[in-house]
């Protein structure tokens, strides 16, 4: 990082971000939150000349984590606003006269799924469990139309309106899912038994006509796109299945199917030829391609041209016009995804990245590497002893902060049904821009390797998955000579921040400090008090209930093991979180201090509550609180001079 930079946190916190870029219905503007006035904002940007025009003033939240749909007639964005970050959304509509209304207002959490002409689809937990609900913009009616036990997930309205799909589980099988296609009020559900049971299939968009569902599916394994035929009940597969990949959406001509495919810690986007089943990489940089939002997916500027984000670790994200030209792919006898050669490819920014006073030089890079792992370290294991586990591969991402000896935080993600990649993440920055080095391990448990790594993970949170973390930090330290060893710190957040308890009750002696953010700490508890959905699609699907396996949920909890930390510890914790409620920091701070620990500054665990923040937030101001509180703590307690370095002085 830069040295002629006075404060490299308050720049950092304070360098403009997109967020949920949406292609409007005629291809002209992208509707997108922006925070380049400090605060996010609704912006809308002209497609051909990067005009961009401010919408909102205050109205929508500070927090930009819930995403944008344009209204049918274009001259509306539909956004969602909660309190203080607690996620209980309600829908609002904010016109380009800057007026703002006002449109479904119910109990729990809402999310607008998909826009009709005259109707929203919503999803909500109103009733307890995630459902569907239809809202009349018109009359202003809401109706359920879905009354399911289980989660029901992205539905999505067909091109006349008069059906919708979704996708939820009505079998004894709690990992399979399914794709319904059901009348527009809901009636007459049709289960079309994509994939086998166990499997999970969903919904992402129509063909223009109506006649075709872009659906995806790991029955393999390896995650893969299919387009199913309605009229004869029948699934074409694209794909040879050597790659992950998952569906964006049909192309207007509704010829062309647009994926993206992971590989390694990077992820590219993929065109399909639906007839002939050809397939083309799209030609873009090392990094990580994004379009939009899950769903049906708004990216289409026209019938060739592309809307998406493209980032890498040292480059921030951008917003990309990516020209197909106007032929398509050439023809192919061969089907399953043979790679079609292509003479030109062209993409432009219409967006670029804010650096403020960096450039790219100054960011820490990402070093992809791999280490086998049976889930039991060498470390010695203090809260559950563990039995080796299937011995994987497991993919690693190493930032180098230059600091010589070097720090390390260990930064666990959340989830845990996420991974890292080699996209440009900012609290990894923010880390590197103090002197701290940043290992991120995608365990097992992970997406981005299919349906059996991820499944790896069900019974066994605090099990092999942690073993895998320790193991990459055992691997690093053994590695890279430049890495202190005597000053390792684990940090993490939400899943990350279980995973940072964990691991400071489980493996004490890898560590020196640690930082526990929004993180599960008693997993009963947790869930009794997370929303519905959370307690079945996450609690459930990997734990059971606590009726059920009692032994397993208190085994599994840090807050078991309390008595183990043996490294000063910061907790931090959003008031209004509705996912992670702060009561689960709560409970180990007293637990803490019933066991004689004293909290504060310089004592054995230090404590902090953020006012007006949830389940984290990317406002500016809120992001800086939480830095300053990183930086502080890791100063103080772990420090970027070794004491080596401090002797010889």
């Amino acid at each position: 990082m830069v040295d002629t930079v006075d404060d490299p946190l308050e720049e950092l916190a304070n360098l403009p971000t997109v967020a949920h870029p949406v292609v409007s219905p005629d291809g002209d503007e992208v509707a997108l939150y922006y925070d380049i006035t400090g605060r996010n904002e609704l912006h809308v940007l002209d497609a051909e000349t990067g005009d961009l025009e401010q919408w909102s003033d205050g109205e929508v939240p500070r927090n930009a984590r819930w995403h944008l749909h344009w209204g049918a007639d274009g001259d509306r964005v539909y956004f969602h606003r909660d309190e203080g970050g607690d996620e209980q959304n309600d829908v609002y509509a904010l016109t380009r006269d800057g007026e703002v209304e006002s449109v479904v207002e119910m109990e729990g959490q809402v999310a607008v799924q998909d826009v009709g002409e005259d109707v929203l689809l919503v999803g909500s937990n109103r009733d307890g469990q995630m459902n569907v609900f239809r809202h009349d913009l018109e009359g202003g009616e809401t109706t359920k139309v879905t009354d399911y036990e289980r989660a029901v997930w992205t539905s999505t309205l067909s091109p006349s309106g008069d059906r919708i799909a979704y996708a939820t589980n009505e079998t004894d099988d709690f990992d399979n899912r399914d794709v319904y296609v059901a009348n527009a009020d809901g009636s007459d559900p049709q289960n079309l038994e994509i994939g086998e049971v166990g499997a999970e299939a969903e919904p992402v968009d129509w063909g223009p006509d109506g006649d075709r569902l872009l659906v995806s599916d790991n029955t393999p394994d390896l995650g893969r796109v299919g387009v199913y035929d309605l009229s004869d009940d029948a699934v074409t597969w694209l794909g040879d299945g050597e790659y992950e990949e998952s569906p964006v959406t049909v192309l207007p001509d509704g010829e062309r199917v647009l994926a993206l495919r992971i590989r390694d810690a990077v992820s590219v986007p993929i065109l399909y030829d639906i007839e002939s089943g050809e397939s083309r990489e799209l030609d873009l940089p090392e990094g990580v391609t994004t379009f939009g939002r899950i769903g049906p997916n708004e990216v289409c500027l026209d019938g060739n041209r592309l809307l998406l984000q493209h980032t890498a670790p040292t480059k921030r994200p951008e917003l990309l016009v990516y020209d197909l030209e106007s032929e398509g792919p050439r023809a192919s006898n061969s089907r399953a995804g043979s790679e079609a050669t292509r003479e030109s490819d062209d993409h432009e920014t219409l967006l670029e990245a804010e650096y403020g006073p960096f450039d790219r030089n100054d960011f820490a890079d990402a070093e992809y590497f791999t280490v086998d792992s049976d889930g039991v370290p060498e470390t010695s294991a203090e809260a559950v002893d563990h039995d080796p586990a299937d011995e994987l591969e497991i993919g690693c991402l190493l930032y180098d902060s230059g600091e010589r000896p070097s720090p390390l935080v260990v930064v666990p993600h959340g989830g845990p049904r996420a991974r890292d990649d080699k996209a440009f993440n900012l609290y990894t920055q923010v880390l590197a821009s103090q002197g701290f080095s940043v290992l991120k391990v995608n365990y097992r448990g992970s997406t981005g390797r299919g349906r059996e790594f991820v499944e790896r993970l069900i019974e066994d949170w605090g099990g092999a998955e942690q073993g895998d973390v320790a193991t990459a930090v055992e691997h690093v330290l053994e590695t890279r000579d430049w890495i202190d060893e005597d000053r390792v710190v684990v940090f993490g957040g939400s899943y990350g921040g279980y995973s940072a308890y964990w691991q400071l009750v489980q493996y004490p002696d890898l560590y020196d400090a640690g930082i526990a953010w929004i993180g599960l700490t008693d997993l009963e508890e947790m869930y009794e008090t997370t929303m519905p959905h959370y307690r079945v699609e996450l609690m459930e699907k990997y734990l059971g209930t606590p009726e059920e396996n009692p032994d397993l949920y208190e085994e599994r909890s840090p807050i078991t093991y309390a008595e183990n930390l043996s490294v000063p510890l910061l907790m931090v914790h959003g008031v209004n979180d509705s996912r992670v409620p702060v009561s689960q920091a709560r409970l180990f701070r007293d637990r803490l201090e019933e066991l004689g620990y004293e909290g504060g500054e310089g004592n054995d665990f230090e404590y902090e509550e953020l006012g007006e923040e949830g389940h984290a937030s990317t406002d500016q101001d809120q992001k800086l609180r939480t830095f300053r509180l990183l930086s502080d703590f890791l100063e103080r307690r772990v420090g970027t001079e070794s004491a080596a370095a401090d002797a010889d002085d």
